[in-house]
C-alpha cells in the first residue's frame, strides 16, 4: 500500500474552515511566543485584552464601533470576489463616501429625517463612481482592477485632507484639520454604537441569500468560477461584473457614510482607519462569504480593540500589524494546503 499526495479542485467546506481556525490560532501562537521572547507575560496580556473587551459597556461600545465599518468593508471586497474581481479600493471609496456625506450634510438645509437618506444615497453613489472608472476599464480593456483602484485610494485619500484643511476647514477655529461637526447624526442604538452596526449586519443577510438563492447570485457565482463557461451558457459575464464592482463600490461607500455620520461626527483627514485595507483580510478569512465576514469583521474588531491595551502594556500598533499579519499568511498556506489529501494507492509494487 502506497500513499500519494493528490490535489483537489476545490476544497471541502469543512476543510477550509478548519484551515481558516488553525490559521488564526497559529498566528495568536507565533505572536504568544514572541511577547514571551520579549519578556511579557502574553497569557496575563490575553487576559487583560478580554476583560478591557468584554467585561465592561465601554469595551463593548468600542468593540461595536470598530465592528461596523469593517464589515461594511469586509462585505465590499466580498462582493467584488464572488465574480473574481478584487476590488483594493475599498480605502478610498470609503473616503469618498465619508466626503459626499459630509457634503450633503454641511451644505444642504433640510430637517434630519430627508438629510440622513439624502447623505447615505449620497455616500453610497460616490463609492460607486469611485469605483467606476476601474470597473469600465476591467470589463471592456481587461485592465486589472488590482492597480486602478488602488492607486485610486491615494487619490481619495488626498482629497479628503485638502477639503478638510482648506475649504471646509472648520470656520470657527476650534478644530485644526478637520470640518464643522456634522449637524445631522446617526442615532445611536446602544450606548455610543450607532446605526450602522445593525445595518451593516442586516446587509450581510441580505447579501448572502441574494447569493445563495437568486438567479442572479447563481450567475454571479457561476462567472467568478468560469467566466468562460458562463459565456458560454448565455450568461451576461460583463453586465454582471459591472454590476458586482459598482455594489462593492457602493457599500465602501456606505461605511464611510456610517463613519462619519455615527462614529466621527466631522469629516477630518485619515477617517478611514485602514479600514478599507483591513476589510481585504477580513473578505479572506470569510471566503468572500457575506455571513462569515460578519464572524472575521468580529475577530478583526477584538484585535484592533486589543491594540489599546497592548499600547498600556508598551506594545506598539505594529504589534497589531503584525498580528493580521500573520493571520493573513497562515490563512493562505492553510487554504493552499486544504486543497490536497492522501490518498490511498493498493497494487504491486
Amino acid at each position: 500500500m502506497r500513499l500519494k499526495l493528490q490535489r483537489l479542485h476545490s476544497a471541502p467546506p469543512w476543510k477550509a474552515f478548519a484551515a481558516r481556525v488553525l490559521s488564526v490560532l497559529l498566528a495568536l501562537a507565533v505572536t504568544a511566543l514572541m511577547m514571551a521572547m520579549a519578556g511579557i507575560d502574553p497569557i496575563d496580556l490575553a487576559a487583560q485584552v478580554l476583560s478591557a473587551t468584554f467585561g465592561s459597556s465601554f469595551g463593548l461600545e468600542d468593540l461595536g464601533l470598530l465592528f461596523s465599518p469593517l464589515l461594511f468593508t469586509g462585505l465590499a471586497v466580498a462582493v467584488g470576489l464572488r465574480i473574481g474581481a478584487w476590488n483594493i479600493g475599498a480605502e478610498g471609496q470609503f473616503n469618498i463616501g465619508a466626503l459626499c456625506a459630509a457634503g450633503i450634510a454641511l451644505f444642504v438645509p433640510g430637517p434630519d429625517w430627508a438629510l440622513l437618506p439624502a447623505m447615505i444615497a449620497a455616500g453610497a453613489l460616490g463609492g460607486a463612481l469611485w469605483i467606476l472608472v476601474p470597473t469600465l476599464a476591467r470589463a471592456y480593456a481587461d485592465v486589472s482592477e488590482l492597480i486602478t483602484t488602488l492607486l485610486l485610494n491615494f487619490v481619495a485619500l488626498l482629497l479628503v485632507y485638502y477639503v478638510a484643511t482648506g475649504p471646509w476647514l472648520d470656520p470657527s477655529g476650534r478644530a485644526l484639520a478637520t470640518t464643522a461637526r456634522l449637524p445631522v447624526r446617526l442615532p445611536e442604538v446602544w450606548g455610543i454604537v450607532h446605526w450602522g452596526l445593525p445595518i451593516a449586519l442586516g446587509l450581510a443577510v441580505v447579501l448572502a441569500v441574494i447569493f445563495s438563492v437568486t438567479r442572479w447570485g447563481y450567475e454571479v457565482r457561476m462567472a467568478g468560477s468560469n467566466a468562460g463557461s458562463a459565456r458560454y451558457a448565455g450568461m451576461p459575464v460583463r453586465r454582471h461584473l459591472i454590476a458586482v464592482m459598482l455594489l462593492s463600490g457602493a457599500l465602501a461607500g456606505l461605511g464611510g457614510v456610517m463613519e462619519v455620520a455615527g462614529t466621527v461626527g466631522r469629516l477630518q483627514g485619515g477617517i478611514s482607519n485602514n479600514y478599507g485595507y483591513l476589510g481585504i483580510m477580513v473578505a479572506v478569512l470569510a471566503r468572500a462569504a457575506p455571513l462569515g465576514v460578519i464572524a472575521s469583521a468580529f475577530l478583526m474588531a477584538v484585535i484592533l480593540n486589543g491594540g489599546i491595551v497592548m499600547q498600556t502594556q508598551g506594545l506598539t500598533t505594529n504589534t497589531v500589524l503584525a498580528m493580521t499579519g500573520l493571520i493573513l499568511l497562515f490563512a493562505a498556506i492553510g487554504d493552499e494546503l486544504a486543497h490536497y489529501r492522501l490518498r490511498r494507492l493498493e497494487g504491486r509494487n
